[in-house]
């Protein structure tokens, strides 16, 4: 069984930062890709960023620039950096995963989610 567990949203002003962590556990073979999708209130989810297994990324055009996502394969983490944040980056964040099992199934995991709010 695998899971995915979130961690580092809060409160933040404007302009201010963020560092978002999301740890898979479980029965990993290896990760293909990882990613972060957003949800607004009343809105679709929506990507934010990914990276793929070899360390190629790419980014929403709304968060480029100010967004960095990155991962640690050693210890199946990823990572966004969120700098200038804005009042309409507000959303629960999303960590994703295309995860290969030990059993050799491949599958996708998601994990709960964590509130970011952008507010003064």
């Amino acid at each position: 069984q695998v899971q995915l567990v979130e961690s580092g949203g809060g409160l933040v002003q404007p302009g201010g930062s963020l560092r978002l962590s999301c740890a898979a556990s479980g029965s990993i073979f290896s990760i293909n890709a990882m990613g972060w999708y957003r949800q607004a209130p009343g809105k679709e989810r929506e990507l934010v960023a990914r990276i793929f297994s070899g360390e190629t990324t790419n980014y929403a055009r709304s968060v480029k620039g100010r967004f960095t996502i990155s991962r640690d394969n050693a210890k199946n983490t990823m990572y966004l950096q969120m700098n200038s944040l804005e009042p309409e980056d507000t959303a629960v964040y999303y960590c994703y995963a295309r995860i290969v099992e030990v059993k050799g199934v491949e599958d996708d995991y998601w994990g709960q989610g964590t509130q970011v709010t952008v507010s003064s």
